[in-house]
């Protein structure tokens, strides 16, 4: 596997894969205000360490018609914008392949979502940037059916790729991760990162949003690591109850540090074991 690196704006860098330690890709769901951003890019970021702050501009695929759906492209990418200036590198969604090109303006990582990530023509424009392209494998796939998005991706020349599992539809309102998944996953040969927050969700079960099950985020991130995976990707938010998309699924921030401390010594654990995968 070869590694993906990204350099911060404070000069250092953060590396998916390999041997390096394990990646943390965090922040809202969804760009609430330029306020409310920027402070949760600084927490995270005091508590943390070097990480990469994400949050939409725009959730075109939000449940209802009457859920807010972020700022837009424009105001949403200022915001960006000035927290990459603050110092941290930026992950956000794309939905369309002409938002590619202005998204890779401001974004170190474009993100995929899970429902689009067979959708040629965006696949093959987020690749033309020359960004990393985070592919959220579908709820409706197999491990191995990721294999020709990874291509499409990869036909234009770039293979700074990255893998998300984001749990698997089971039945009606109910999402399972198959740990084996992350195996396979590894094994299309691009870094792997799980999806701490969107694999505790239950899309749709709150009728006209999605519910969740917070309180499995940290046995699902202890297990992936124990499996192996390069980075964690989980939404944030101080009072989850109050944020405007996914909260029901969200990690409150207060417990942050503790959850960090417990998965990283995990990992260490997880590394020290003969036969981890490389």
């Amino acid at each position: 596997m070869t590694p993906v690196e990204l350099s911060t704006p404070g000069g250092g860098r953060i590396v998916f894969g390999a041997d390096h330690p394990l990646a943390l890709i965090a922040g809202p769901c969804i760009i609430e205000s330029e306020e409310h951003a920027g402070f949760l890019a600084r927490e995270i970021g005091r508590i943390a360490g070097p990480y990469v702050f994400k949050a939409s501009f725009d959730k075109a695929n939000r449940t209802s018609l009457a859920s807010y759906r972020g700022p837009g492209i424009e105001e949403g990418l200022r915001i960006l914008a000035g927290i990459k200036a603050a110092g941290y590198p930026i992950l956000t969604d794309i939905h369309e392949p002409w938002q590619a090109g202005r998204a890779a303006e401001v974004a170190d990582i474009l993100q995929i979502p899970a429902f689009l990530c067979r959708q040629t023509d965006l696949l093959v424009e987020a690749g033309r940037t020359g960004r990393i392209v985070n592919l959220k494998k579908g709820q409706f796939l197999a491990p191995e059916d990721m294999r020709p998005a990874v291509e499409k991706v990869a036909s234009t020349g770039n293979t700074r790729i990255l893998l998300t599992e984001r749990g698997t539809t089971f039945g009606y309102h109910n999402l399972v991760v198959d740990m084996r998944g992350l195996v396979m996953l590894r094994e299309l040969g691009f870094p792997v990162v799980f999806d701490a927050t969107h694999s505790v969700q239950l899309p749709g079960g709150a009728g006209t949003a999605s519910g969740g099950q917070s309180q499995f985020i940290e046995p699902l991130s202890r297990a992936a690591i124990a499996v192996g995976v390069d980075g964690l990707f989980m939404e944030i938010h101080e009072a989850p109850e109050r944020a405007r998309s996914d909260g029901a699924n969200a990690l409150r921030l207060d417990l942050l540090a503790s959850l960090l401390e417990r998965l990283r010594r995990l990992e260490a654990c997880v590394r020290s074991l003969p036969g981890r995968p490389a």
